[in-house]
């Protein structure tokens, strides 16, 4: 902070530059004294306070306003050219004020027409840098004026729309007129919705409706600043939320940058005489301009804001900020442009102090420009054009590489050395050209192309579909010939186009981040889950874009604190469905890395049951605060979810179902305290379907997970919520040996801390009992033998199901677990170790096990039928599973198997092979 002694020369030497070079100034130096002694004696801290409020107040309320913004104006010019604020602090308080003003002049507007009357049913929304809080000295404000038709109050027999409009021109008059302090500030009506048209007030579903279905790009790019600043701010909030989809799309648009770059031609164009730096600069629309900042940075805002709430500030250098935090733009390059915007704002400051007119070029004359300059602190206007030389070059060249970024020419994709531009409309050429990119089956390709361009597919029927397609398929017909398996990637791919409603966003994309073609060509090749996906949900590809996609997912508290991310006004079913489509690309991600080799399956495997822990405690949370709105809650009870299974085991496949039993603690006979009270077993029981439902019931955003309740007590017939104390009993008492060996892969992923403590202490306990060995096993071979009798392998790569496959391995070691009380961890691996270290198992189980879970996670995905994968897929799934090729993987599944068979005879005293010549 600057002292009040050493602030004083500097403000008396801005008050001298200011009555030499700025006519406007030198005005209100002379009608304000009382500021300019005050600033005079470094005060400027009081005289902010006082330049507001000091005017006659018994003088009409447009001239209060007139005089407090003449007397603002003064104060922060002269705090400004001292260097003793910032150009944020600046145009803050200067937005602020447009606020105050249109709220007084609101106020007064209401208090003439209505003057019981509260304001109400009128709103007005900033847009612009007013939005933003961005106001330059002499910047128009661009608003649009909103009014509810059911809350207005209307005069006589005025209908609302004549009500609005009326108060819409006096308040335009009030904050608009001029006098002899000048005004408040232009009011430019020109961004309403179709303003060559349109009332100067529109209703507010009018308005929402014209945004959601007729708006432009611009339009949504405005809308990155805009906000609610005055008159009645809940109908100002409500129509901000309801557009919130609108500005911010969760699908990825490439096609904004095509459209602000075509913009910026468009500027470059009719302002060509201010593009080049110099006498007539335009500091807002030349090239490497103010403009140029603000587009490159609501581009980035507008691609990933929509996924990103942290990325949605309104001012321009905050945004640069949250975009640098969040890797998207190089800390380098947000400082860089942060600092150029600062400047290129403080000279259009300048420039507008001058005579106070919203000018934005450099003057032509060199007296004016040197004018400009002094002012500033520089010698001449020659030193000016100096000082802005580097910003407006690196600012231009910045900006141009984005745009650049986002079109790139097919020779830049990395698809081979053969470069075809455009693929021709005639049959023999088209057929000549797939030839020469390498398709072994040119013909069958040139009809799959005439059929995509005859529109054959909806979403292809478009002109912009079309288009974008048209942009994308040289590089995607290369890819496709480069494929391991073509033509099984070409029936993928037209499947998906088939499948998806619109291809316009899906195909933008694909010719922005060429990298994802190659990504694209890989699924289509090798994973048919995934190609699925991707055809109910295109966006799914967008979340690859970031390298971090390829990262392993966190552990199950990151994962739930970035699924309850939430924004305003989200309900129930936006969190369930915020949270559904989160954790679908979640999974996506996860099975993109096995296809590119990115990570181990076996770390995936666990990724997967993180995320599905994750989703539970996240869905669960939402459905239980949704529930208690109605039924209240039980003292001294809670609901607790235990996982069997493999999610239990935390290692789950692409393909997993989650096996899960609802417990609830405390008495069942207690009672809800809510509007609609409920007994305790009635109540969770209830609460268990909500839950199902949030987890499995397909919507627009998908289903997430296969839900399996029937490891319950008394399987399907049983109550799907039983307590604690029930469980235990039965678990006790009456549950079969089956039941007993499920329960050793049983983990608590829903409750309190406590709760699920005392839960698993009570499970290990039960699975410690003392139990008749020769018994246990006689009941288990019973159990296998009857499974393999109903479900036998899938196919020839069923790492589960064939003899010496994971069934039978965990059959072997639940009956170790509970015949000695060892190694009691739900994790099959853990349970491994720990049986090893016992000396019950050979440390062979081990490695057999993990070869086994990798080949399962693979073939889940590459092969979900468990037949033998194409030839193309053979080597990725061996890579995977850690060997060099796809005999060496069938000689490791063999001996992994062989060792689960060993391991079965050493704790059944019978071969493996027995069971099978029964089941004959």
């Amino acid at each position: 902070m600057v002292s009040q002694s050493e602030s004083a020369p500097l403000l008396i030497d801005a008050l001298n530059r200011a009555k030499d070079n700025a006519p406007f100034l030198a005005v209100a130096i002379e009608k304000r004294p009382d500021l300019v002694a005050l600033l005079e004696a470094g005060r400027l801290d009081i005289a902010l306070e006082q330049c507001i409020g000091q005017g006659d107040y018994t003088a009409p309320m447009g001239e209060q306003l007139r005089y407090d913004k003449l007397s603002l104006a003064l104060v922060l010019a002269i705090g400004d050219l001292a260097g003793l604020l910032s150009v944020e602090e600046v145009t803050r308080r200067l937005s602020d004020f447009a606020d105050y003003a249109l709220d007084q002049s609101l106020d007064a507007i209401f208090a003439e027409r209505y003057p019981d009357q509260d304001q109400c049913g009128f709103a007005v929304i900033a847009l612009g840098k007013h939005g933003g809080r961005e106001l330059n000295y002499s910047s128009d404000i661009d608003p649009i004026f909103i009014y509810d038709p059911q809350t207005i109050p209307t005069l006589g027999k005025e209908d609302p729309a004549d009500a609005a409009q009326r108060i819409s021109r006096r308040l335009i008059d009030m904050v608009g007129a001029r006098d002899a302090h000048g005004y408040v500030f232009r009011v430019d009506m020109r961004l309403r919705p179709a303003s060559e048209v349109s009332p100067l007030a529109i209703p507010v579903n009018a308005a929402i409706s014209h945004y959601e279905s007729q708006a432009l790009t611009w339009e949504q790019a405005a809308f990155i600043r805009a906000r609610a600043a005055a008159g009645d701010r809940k109908l100002g909030s409500y129509f901000m939320e309801s557009l919130r989809p609108f500005v911010w799309r969760r699908s990825l648009d490439f096609g904004t940058i095509d459209a602000i770059a075509s913009l910026t031609r468009k500027i470059r164009d009719h302002y060509s005489e201010g593009l080049l730096l110099g006498p007539g600069y335009d500091l807002k629309r030349g090239r490497g301009g103010i403009r140029e900042v603000e587009f490159f940075t609501q581009a980035q805002q507008l691609i990933y804001g929509g996924r990103d709430p942290d990325l949605r500030a309104s001012a321009t250098v905050e945004a640069l900020g949250a975009l640098g935090a969040a890797g998207i733009v190089p800390d380098d390059v947000v400082q860089m442009l942060s600092a150029h915007y600062r400047l290129l704002r403080t000279i259009e400051h300048r420039l507008q102090m001058v005579n106070d007119q919203q000018t934005h070029s450099l003057p032509d004359q060199i007296e004016a420009l040197d004018r400009v300059a002094r002012l500033h602190g520089l010698a001449d206007g020659a030193a000016l054009v100096t000082l802005l030389q580097p910003v407006v070059r690196q600012v231009a060249d910045i900006y141009d590489e984005l745009v650049a970024a986002q079109s790139p020419h097919i020779e830049e994709t990395g698809f081979g050395e053969i470069i075809i531009a455009e693929l021709s409309d005639d049959p023999a050429l088209l057929r000549d050209q797939l030839r020469t990119l390498g398709h072994d089956a040119p013909e069958e390709m040139a009809k799959r192309i005439a059929k995509w361009r005859a529109g054959q597919a909806r979403a292809l029927r478009s002109a912009a579909g079309q288009k974008a397609f048209e942009a994308v398929l040289p590089a995607l017909v290369s890819s496709l010939a480069d494929a391991p398996h073509p033509d099984r990637a070409m029936n993928r791919l037209d499947d998906l186009i088939h499948s998806l409603p619109s291809t316009l966003n899906f195909f933008r994309l694909l010719e922005a981040r060429p990298g994802l073609l190659q990504l694209l060509t890989d699924i289509l090749s090798h994973a048919q889950p995934l190609a699925d996906a991707l055809a109910q949900r295109s966006d799914l590809l967008d979340r690859l874009i970031d390298a971090s996609a390829f990262d392993m997912v966190g552990d199950v508290g990151q994962l739930v604190a970035e699924l309850s991310e939430q924004e305003a006004g989200d309900d129930y079913q936006n969190h369930l469905d915020r949270t559904r489509v989160r954790v679908g690309e979640m999974r996506f991600a996860l099975g993109t890395q096995l296809v590119e080799g990115r990570q181990d399956p076996l770390a995936v495997a666990s990724g997967y049951a993180r995320v599905a822990e994750a989703a539970i405690r996240r869905l669960t949370r939402c459905t239980i605060d949704e529930f208690v709105q109605a039924h209240g809650t039980i003292a001294g009870s809670e609901l607790v979810i235990l996982a069997l299974g493999r999610l239990g085991g935390q290692a789950l496949t692409h393909a997993s179902d989650l096996d899960l039993i609802f417990l609830f603690t405390g008495e069942f006979g207690g009672e809800s305290d809510g509007p609609r009270p409920l007994g305790a077993t009635r109540y969770y029981n209830r609460l268990a379907q909500r839950v199902i439902a949030a987890l499995s019931v397909p919507t627009a955003a998908g289903a997430l997970y296969e839900i399996d309740t029937r490891l319950r007590p008394s399987g399907a017939q049983g109550m799907l919520a039983v307590s604690t104390t029930s469980f235990l009993k039965y678990q006790r008492e009456t549950a079969w040996t089956w039941e007993h060996m499920a329960l050793c892969r049983a983990r608590p992923v829903f409750g309190s801390e406590a709760a699920c403590a005392a839960l698993t202490d009570d499970i290990v306990g039960l699975l410690s009992q003392s139990r008749d060995s020769d018994t246990l096993r006689t009941e288990a071979l019973n159990m296998r033998r009857d499974m393999a009798g109903h479900k036998p392998p899938a196919g020839p790569m069923d790492a589960k199901l064939l003899p010496g496959g994971l069934v039978d391995l965990e059959f072997l070691i639940h009956v170790l677990q509970l015949s000695h009380g060892k190694g009691l961890k739900p994790g099959l691996h853990d349970a491994l170790t720990g049986l090893e270290q016992a000396g019950l198992v050979d440390a062979g189980l081990l490695r057999a096990h993990d070869l086994l879970t990798r080949l399962l996670v693979m073939i889940r995905l590459v092969a979900p039928d468990c037949a033998i994968p194409p030839v193309a897929s053979r080597a990725l799934v061996a890579r995977a599973c850690g060997c060099s090729d796809w005999d060496a993987l069938l000689g490791a599944f063999d001996d992994a198997r062989n060792q689960v068979k060993r391991a079965w005879t050493d704790v059944f005293g019978e071969s493996r092979d027995t069971l099978e010549k029964e089941k004959s």
